[in-house]
Parts: C-alpha cells; sequence; structure tokens
C-alpha cells in the first residue's frame, strides 16, 4: 500500500479526538442529542485548525447505522464509505475548481433525489469563498429552503469574501488557532502511536512554526522523520530542515542591539549565513521575539504561551530593555522586512540596519547626544559585567543658570518646590512630564535646587529639555532658580557630605564616578 501523509493518517474521526475545539464540538453533540440540527453550517477559521474534519466527523455521526451514543461507530457501511470517499451521501466539492454557476446547479438538480440508506445527504463545500457572484447567487434558494433530508456544510478560510445573503443563512461556527500545549500534547501522542522518538523541544518549535495549524505542524514533522528516518527527532533536525537557527541567537541577538554592540550583531549575522540559515526567516522570527519579550515586559511571561522556563527567559530581557526601544525596534524590522524582499543583497540591507541601531546618538537630536551614546553605552557595560577604566574624574554636579529677570529663588522656595514636586511636573507637557515623574527635586545646601534622576539615561534625556525646565520653573514660581541635574548616587553622597546622615564607609565614591560615564575609556 502507499504511504499515506501523516496529516491524513492521524486526522482525527470521531469528536472526542478533535484537538483544541471544544466550543464547536459542545455545539455539534448538544445539537445531535437534540435532534435541533441545522440545514446549513459555516465552518470559518485558518487552514488546518479541523473544519473539513469536523465536517467529516459530524456527516458520519448524522448518518451512522450504529452510533456510540452520538459517535460514529466506524465501523458500519455509511461510515467506512465515508471514510474512503465512496459515499453517495456525502459529497465534498472543492470550490476553487468547481465555482462556476453551472457547478451549482447541478447541485440544485442532485439534492431533488433522496439519500441512499442514510437519513441525510449532505454536502460539504470546501473554500466556498472562492465561488462566483453567480455561483452564490444560484445557491441562494437552495441553500435557503434545501429539502429536509439535505444539509450543508461551507467551509472557508476567508468569511470576509462570503456574500451576506449566504451568511444570513447558514450557522456560523468559528474554529480558533490551537494552542502551542495543546498542539504540543496531541504531537507528542501521535509520535507515540507512530514510534518515533521526539524532544520535547523540537515538538515545541514545531508547533512555534506551525502559528496554531496542525497540518502544517504535521506536515512539518513528516517532513523531519522523512529525512532522519530510524532517528531520534530532535531540535537541531527541525531547525536543518526549516533552515531556522536556535532561539537562543534571539536573545543574543536582542543583547548585543540593547547593547549597542555592532560587532557582535554582526558576528552573529555572519554565522547565520555561513550555517546557511535563511536570513528572511530570520528576521521574521527576531520579529516575533522582540514581539514576545514586549508583551513579557508589559504584562507578564504568563499571558504568552510557553513554558514557565521560557517564559521568564522573555520576562528577564525585558528588565534590560526599555519599552520604548523595544516598540522602535519592532517598527524598523517590520518595515525592513519588505525591503528586504526586493534586495539584490539581504545580508548588507540587514548589517548596515543593525549598525544604524547600535549608534546610540539616533536616540537623541540635541547638542548632547555623543555624551548620550557614551552613558548608554557605559550602562550596557556595566550590566554586562565589563570593565571600565576612567582618566578623569567627572565633576560632581553640574550647575546650570539662567540670566535672572525676576526675584532669586532663596531656600525657602526652594522647599516650596520641593513640596509641590508633582504639581510642578504635572504642568509639563509630554514627554518632559513623564521624565520629570522618574525623577525628584532636592536641596543640599545654598540656593541650588537639584533634579535628580533615577538612572543615567533619564538624567541625559532631562538635561536636554533643561531650557523648558527652567523657564516653567520661573512661571510656575515666579522666581529664578539655579539648578543642578544629578544622578541619585551623586545626590545621596553629597548628602551624606552636607549631613552626615550616611556611615562614611557605606558608599564607594569610585563606582558612582564610574557610572556617570564622563570621560572614560572602555575595554
Amino acid at each position: 500500500m502507499s504511504y499515506t501523509a501523516l496529516y491524513r493518517k492521524l486526522r482525527p474521526q470521531n469528536f472526542e479526538s478533535i484537538v483544541d475545539q471544544t466550543h464547536i464540538v459542545r455545539i455539534l453533540k448538544n445539537q445531535l442529542e437534540s435532534g435541533r440540527i441545522s440545514h446549513a453550517y459555516l465552518f470559518c477559521g485558518t487552514r488546518g485548525t479541523g473544519k473539513t474534519t469536523t465536517a467529516k466527523i459530524f456527516a458520519k455521526a448524522l448518518n451512522c447505522l450504529n452510533p456510540i451514543g452520538i459517535e460514529p461507530c466506524d465501523k458500519c457501511d455509511s461510515c467506512l464509505s465515508i471514510l474512503n470517499g465512496s459515499s453517495l451521501n456525502v459529497i465534498e466539492i472543492d470550490a476553487a475548481s468547481n465555482n462556476g454557476v453551472d457547478n451549482i446547479r447541478e447541485i440544485r438538480e442532485e439534492v431533488k433525489y433522496p439519500p441512499t440508506n442514510a437519513k441525510y445527504k449532505i454536502y460539504i463545500i470546501d473554500e466556498v469563498h472562492m465561488l462566483s457572484t453567480g455561483a452564490f447567487n444560484a445557491l441562494l434558494k437552495t441553500l435557503e429552503e434545501p429539502p429536509k433530508h439535505v444539509i450543508f456544510i461551507l467551509a472557508t478560510t476567508d468569511p470576509q469574501k462570503i456574500p451576506a445573503t449566504i451568511h444570513s443563512r447558514c450557522q456560523r461556527l468559528d474554529f480558533k488557532r490551537i494552542t502551542q500545549e495543546s498542539m504540543v500534547n496531541a504531537l507528542k501522542k501521535y509520535m507515540v502511536e507512530e514510534n518515533v522518538e521526539t524532544e520535547e523541544d523540537a515538538f515545541r518549535y514545531i508547533a512555534t512554526l506551525s502559528d496554531g495549524a496542525m497540518r502544517d505542524a504535521l506536515s512539518l514533522l513528516d517532513q523531519c522523520i522523512s529525512f532522519y528516518p530510524n532517528e531520534k527527532i530532535t531540535l537541531e533536525n527541525v531547525l536543518n530542515i526549516t533552515g531556522s537557527v536556535d532561539n537562543s541567537v534571539f536573545f543574543d541577538f536582542a543583547d548585543a542591539l540593547c547593547g549597542f554592540d555592532s560587532a557582535n550583531c554582526l558576528d552573529i549575522i555572519n554565522k547565520i549565513v555561513i550555517d546557511g540559515r535563511d536570513l528572511n526567516q530570520f528576521l521574521q522570527e527576531f520579529i516575533l521575539h522582540l514581539r514576545n519579550v514586549l508583551v513579557a515586559k508589559s504584562a507578564g511571561y504568563m499571558v504568552l504561551d510557553f513554558s514557565e522556563e521560557n517564559g521568564k527567559k522573555y520576562e528577564e530581557q525585558g528588565k534590560k530593555i526599555d519599552k520604548d526601544m523595544l516598540i522602535d525596534y519592532i517598527s524598523t524590522f517590520s518595515e525592513l522586512q519588505n525591503k528586504i524582499k526586493y534586495s539584490f543583497n539581504e545580508r548588507v540591507v540587514l548589517e548596515t540596519c543593525c549598525i544604524g541601531l547600535c549608534n546610540p546618538s539616533r536616540l537623541s537630536n540635541s547638542s548632547n547626544s555623543e555624551l548620550t551614546a557614551r552613558i548608554l553605552k557605559l550602562e550596557s557595560m556595566i550590566n554586562s559585567g565589563k570593565n571600565v577604566v576612567y582618566e578623569n574624574a567627572p565633576a560632581k554636579k553640574e550647575k546650570k543658570t539662567v540670566q535672572p529677570t525676576k526675584p532669586k529663588a532663596v531656600p525657602d522656595d526652594i522647599n516650596n518646590v520641593i513640596s509641590t514636586w508633582q504639581d510642578f511636573a504635572n504642568s509639563l507637557k509630554l514627554p518632559t512630564k513623564a521624565l520629570l515623574s522618574k525623577a525628584f527635586a532636592g536641596f543640599l545646601d545654598g540656593d541650588i535646587l537639584y533634579i535628580v534622576a533615577t538612572s543615567s539615561t533619564n538624567l541625559t534625556l532631562i538635561k536636554n529639555r533643561e531650557t523648558e525646565i527652567l523657564e516653567t520653573l520661573s512661571k510656575f514660581y515666579d522666581k529664578e532658580f539655579t539648578v543642578s541635574f544629578i544622578l541619585k548616587e551623586t545626590y545621596d553622597l553629597n548628602h551624606k557630605d552636607a549631613y552626615g546622615v550616611l556611615d562614611e564607609n557605606s558608599i564607594n565614591e569610585a563606582e558612582i564616578i564610574d557610572k556617570l560615564g564622563d570621560f572614560v575609556d572602555f575595554e
């Protein structure tokens, strides 16, 4: 006997075997039990979710001569004829190739005749949205008032193309994409039946690539079995078949990008090319990776359809990358994906984009963009555990003044600003308002108002808006202020010097100076 593809061989034959469509199964079972059978159904859903399979099981249950409860027996003449495709009472029609008016006219003539040794004559029309306008019009009357022995089951992957006149005559059932966990469990069961040893990671990667379509998953698994006969199917096998890369590469690539490490980015791209992987597919999967990191950062890893171990990896990486930066990456690479299709050299386009993204100065249009770049790069190196060496210690605080046109602020005025800081911050426009919400006002001595930021990145962005902040301070309090923009660690150190609040040995000044990032050489 000729070989049968897995997706055909392992096709469910009863309601209990249908994967992850419990809402559909419940509706059909209830109708079979109560006898409230509709004359027309519209099965909607993406490819490989079980529309045609469910239609056949429903047809078997309707015409089974010896049903087991409401399940078909798969042993009677009616069930067997439906299984081997020879039934005269269950007619499958491919609307993609039989989409003309004449084809529908044939159906209109055939429905007049009763079924042979069965209760119903059932028409399963697959990809029904492919019918022509004339064919839909020819089907209308028959679909609305068919003979009592006729049932129509229309299946489509594109319900928006179905005319409203057809839609309103059918009972619509929407098939959802199969979740990764349900698909993995089903694939495990199938491979046990086939006596094929397969790694858990291979199942999960196949489920991810299949995007909720069981037929796609089984076809890919079938391909792996054919390529590696009598071998254990591993994740590496699947990667070789699909031309994909290991999931860990995406974490490394994202780390390199947010660390502004263009050399590492180019090295990763080079390895992908040498291994013969598809850069376009790599880009597509990396965009999905960034989406997972963004979701984990915004709503927690539990929202993702991953195991706890893998979900936590996304959440941990999300802590390293700013949300706005993730959104920027997704937007940039999505645009690049469209360009790369028509490029003469995919590698050049991707490398150029990565080098541009690894230039931190693009994040700021101000005159301090070079300083921004150095601070962001230093911060990334500190987080990654790399050593940094500074040649000259930076000034601990930087005083900013404007030519006074109003009374000079005194310590009492500064204390007033500190007590009403939130009201002042709320008076500013975005994005300055958002930046100052992550900072606070402080006072050490003299007549200086300190604006204290909790991170070096935020400090730089706040300093870039110095003019706006000073002008608003002057208008809000009707005073002229001398302002110093300062990092929290430095402010705490000076607070200790001014008031002796902290233990002298509790702070390592060199560490604070390192984190400021001015006048440093990177090793």
